[in-house]
């Protein structure tokens, strides 16, 4: 379904980016104009790549790509996710050397924090990071089953959680992210659910269970809020996206509709003989534009739409949510 009607609320399929540029992809992070970053992560060559993406499909380019694999004092090891400070700054979290290094949005080095460790400031294996309105910054310290606030220097404030599956409790958190008012929205990876805290990190609500029905996840990895205050899951084993309102009830469920090929894509099977014919062969091509574990979703609330990390198909699927749809009459 390119278009849906649901909950007073219409979200329309724009296009799909993606294609070889982007392989290994992880994680995104939408910046100022049509600014996209990127998370590469690849056995020998993971980095940042920042994107330009419109809104009309063949509109995206690569600007610039940054950082570089190794264990230097600006390297990646295991980059995990990528977040954004009111000056387009990028932080990436890093499994493997249990810490944040962060760059100007061009791609200089600037400087990087945490060690491992489960102290203040310090990390095991850390994963989901976001930053708010006043740039202090999220981290999900995954092994520590805990969320570390700290200022954009690394400098810890405080810390909520521990390992569990109570109120207030993870057991791996993964993706976050914070709203409007400050609140944090947790996915609690192995708990199978997400989790909103308050700005001062009070547990407030839990949404969701194990399964694959409404209102239940298999391993959710991410999670995105609106300006609406809509709620998107990004349920990875289940192979889709889940939408929900600020209450907690359920909205409507995307799976992929990326029908059309993206433009580097296009170019690779135009290009490639073998593939086109093969691609004309096969008795339906639908299973192709549905997501195959996605990792990642993102709202950008300029341009009102829903960026989802399609990784195992090297892309990013885009649906805007429409404010001003006419529903169309038909005379029959």
């Amino acid at each position: 379904m390119l278009t849906r009607i649901v909950a007073d609320r219409v979200y329309d399929f724009s296009h799909v980016v993606g294609g070889r540029q982007i392989t290994g992809m992880l994680n995104l992070t939408v910046g100022r104009d049509d600014n996209v970053f990127v998370l590469l992560r690849r056995p020998n060559s993971s980095n940042v790549t920042k994107l330009s993406i419109g809104t009309m499909p063949g509109d995206e380019e690569i600007q610039t790509q940054f950082g570089s694999t190794g264990e230097g004092g600006s390297d990646f090891r295991w980059p995990a996710h990528l977040a954004l400070d009111s000056d387009e700054n990028v932080y990436v979290t890093d499994e493997w050397l249990h810490r944040v290094l962060v760059f100007d949005t061009d791609g200089e080095f600037l400087r990087s924090f945490g060690q491992q460790g489960d102290g203040p400031g310090q990390f095991n294996r850390p994963s989901g990071i976001t930053i708010d309105g006043n740039d202090d910054v999220y981290v999900s310290d995954a092994l520590n089953h805990r969320i570390q606030k700290l200022d954009k220097y690394g400098s810890p404030l405080y810390s909520f959680g521990q390992r569990g599956d109570g109120d207030g409790e993870f057991n791996a958190p993964w993706g976050l992210t914070t709203d409007s008012d400050g609140c944090v929205y947790v996915a609690d990876h192995k708990n199978h659910r997400i989790q909103k805290f308050d700005a001062d990190g009070d547990f407030v609500f839990s949404l969701g269970e194990h399964g694959d029905g409404e209102a239940q996840f298999d391993h959710p990895t991410d999670v995105a809020v609106d300006p609406d205050g809509d709620i998107y899951v990004c349920d990875w084993v289940n192979n889709r996206v889940q939408a929900y309102d600020a209450d907690r009830n359920y909205i409507t469920t995307f799976t992929g509709d990326a029908q059309e090929l993206s433009k580097w894509q296009h170019e690779y099977v135009l290009s490639n003989p073998d593939v086109y014919k093969a691609r004309r062969r096969v008795y339906s091509l639908e299973p192709e534009w549905r997501f195959a574990l996605p990792m990642a979703v993102e709202f950008d609330p300029v341009k009102s739409r829903l960026l989802v990390v399609d990784p195992q198909r090297w892309r990013i699927q885009i649906y805007n949510k429409l404010d001003n749809y006419d529903d169309p009459q038909f005379n029959i």
